[in-house]
């Protein structure tokens, strides 16, 4: 198995923790997961409607990450014209972002900011040099008083 193909099971695995499911199976599996989610955010909204809810990410893979979960679940991300790039809006309810979504987008945030640290790390030290490690943390000089 490639290191996509274990990241792509892992993030199904992922899903099917996060829907309350223990069935196993490609796609049928991650249907159910979506569609149990799915159901879980309509009970929700009954008794905790949607409100406008701002979320700003870190760089633009967690924003594509959020958005993809956003529109998987039927809600539709969108931002103003003068928002940051890495800004995401949406009306969603919001037991739904406590109990559901903020806790799956960050496990999967998790597992996709690994594979592509894993993934940088190797490119780099492939193409341009092996060490990849970071850049040693040294004092400040001391400096010279002026009068």
């Amino acid at each position: 198995m490639t290191d996509y193909e274990k990241l792509i099971d892992k993030l199904r695995k992922l899903e099917a923790v996060f829907s309350g499911t223990n069935y196993e199976g490609e796609r049928t599996a991650a249907s159910v997961a979506i569609d149990k989610i799915r159901e879980k955010l309509k009970s929700i909204e009954h008794t905790d409607p949607p409100i406008p809810y701002k979320f700003s990410m870190n760089d633009m893979w967690s924003r594509k990450l959020f958005v993809a979960l956003l529109r998987r679940y039927g809600m539709t991300p969108y931002r103003y014209p003068k928002q940051r790039h890495t800004t995401v809006m949406v009306r969603v309810s919001p037991r739904f972002v406590d109990e559901t979504l903020w806790p799956e987008f960050l496990e999967l945030s998790k597992v996709l900011d690994e594979y592509l640290t894993q993934i940088t790390d190797r490119v780099i030290a492939e193409s341009i040099f092996s060490d990849t490690s970071e850049a040693e943390t040294r004092n400040e000089p001391a400096r010279l008083e002026t009068n």
